[in-house]
């Protein structure tokens, strides 16, 4: 029986009983929308959303938060929020991920900069060729589109 067909049943059946109990009867295939996405589940979903409840945190070299964060305490703090550990450094950082393409990149991977071989700046990839990131002095945690192709991507493990 399909969701079409079962919700109409579900709400006879109920007869006086309300329609929103039939609906909770239904569970999610009412409302799909509400489902989570198992993306967001993840380890690393959860810390894209700590990195971006973080918008407006200004930039502070060698912080790691609660309040103040360079580009990787922004990574670890929301890593370790999740249960996740990861050095301090990007370059560190960047060592201890599982390298993966960008075709194979997800929401929620990190983003490393690199010039030369060495990584210099880490960000959190938020989909659609954007990073969260806290990016020098001067700024804050922002979302932004990545502006370079000299990027890395890590999943953390």
């Amino acid at each position: 029986m399909s969701a079409r067909t079962r919700i109409p049943a579900l709400i006879s059946r109920a007869g006086t009983t309300s329609v929103l109990t039939a609906a909770a009867l239904a569970g999610s295939t009412l409302i799909p929308a509400a489902a989570p996405t198992a993306e967001a589940a993840t380890p690393a979903g959860k810390a894209l959303r700590i990195a971006a409840s973080k918008k407006g945190s200004p930039y502070r070299y060698g912080a790691v938060g609660p309040h103040r964060f360079d580009c990787s305490g922004l990574t670890l703090y929301s890593f370790k929020r999740v249960g996740k550990k990861l050095p301090r450094t990007a370059a560190a950082q960047y060592n201890k991920t599982r390298h993966v393409s960008v075709r194979s990149r997800k929401a929620g991977d990190l983003v490393f900069f690199h010039s030369g071989g060495g990584v210099y700046h880490v960000g959190i990839y938020a989909g659609k060729g954007k990073i969260w990131h806290s990016p020098k002095p001067g700024r804050t945690v922002r979302k932004e589109r990545i502006w370079t192709r000299s990027v890395w991507y890590g999943r953390v493990k």
